[in-house]
């Protein structure tokens, strides 16, 4: 296993401690503890490395990039792949649904179910992740310098719109789906990190949402959300 691990050059950067394990790298993002909170809740066996995106720029070097050619986190390797064969996975959706087919947990293996819960993990990728990430940029970070408020306000708008979404879909649902599934997992940590993060409830109108934050405390309180929300901390 060790010798096939060998194959993959980010392991002569960030070396496996447990050649057997899933190796995971990663940073405590909206995006990368996903990944961190699907192991944690299924029990899998796994390595993490922190992967620095400012200081360093870890993703940025030729290591990373073998694995990720779109210098992103999370990435991961299962020495236990299809076939038994040791294979590399980047794009956190796909983490998520590789890894519950992998295990026949947290998301339906057939039928109309499936396809509910997967539109809801491509809400959170193409809708959830990308707005509340531009309002963070514009909001709290570099683009909170720029004057013109149109952008910030744009961005504000649409994610309090995808707020909306969620608060309806969730009246009288514990989970988005009805079950817990990879669409929580995907979906609380970004409205977590709307709030801790990038500062912006006030901005968004979050005391509008007490279903959704209901939901976001449900999720909080779970061991292994607690567990995988740390992971690539330090």
């Amino acid at each position: 296993m060790a010798d096939l691990l060998r194959d993959f050059p980010i392991t002569r950067r960030w070396p496996p401690r447990r050649a057997g394990v899933i190796q995971l790298y990663t940073l405590n993002t909206p995006n990368g503890v996903k990944a961190s909170i699907m192991l944690e809740e299924l029990g899998l066996d796994y390595d993490a490395h922190r992967i620095g995106i400012i200081d360093p720029q870890d993703q940025m070097t030729p290591e990373f990039l073998s694995l990720n050619p779109n210098n992103k986190i999370p990435a991961m390797i299962d020495p236990d792949g299809p076939g038994g064969q040791p294979m590399g996975l980047w794009e956190s959706g796909a983490m998520l649904i590789y890894l519950a087919d992998k295990t026949g947990r947290l998301l339906p293996a057939d039928g109309a179910a499936r396809y509910q819960t997967l539109q809801w993990l491509m809400f959170q990728m193409g809708g959830v992740g990308p707005m509340f990430g531009q309002l963070g940029f514009f909001h709290r970070y570099r683009g909170a310098e720029i004057e013109d408020k149109r952008p910030r306000d744009r961005y504000a708008a649409e994610s309090r719109r995808l707020l909306g979404v969620l608060e309806r879909q969730l009246a009288g649902r514990d989970w988005i789906t009805g079950e817990y599934s990879v669409a929580d997992i995907a979906t609380a940590p970004w409205v977590e990190n709307l709030l801790r993060n990038y500062d912006a409830g006030e901005l968004v109108g979050y005391a509008d949402f007490p279903v959704v934050d209901a939901w976001v405390q449900r999720f909080l309180a779970r061991p292994a959300v607690q567990r995988g929300m740390v992971v690539g901390a330090a």
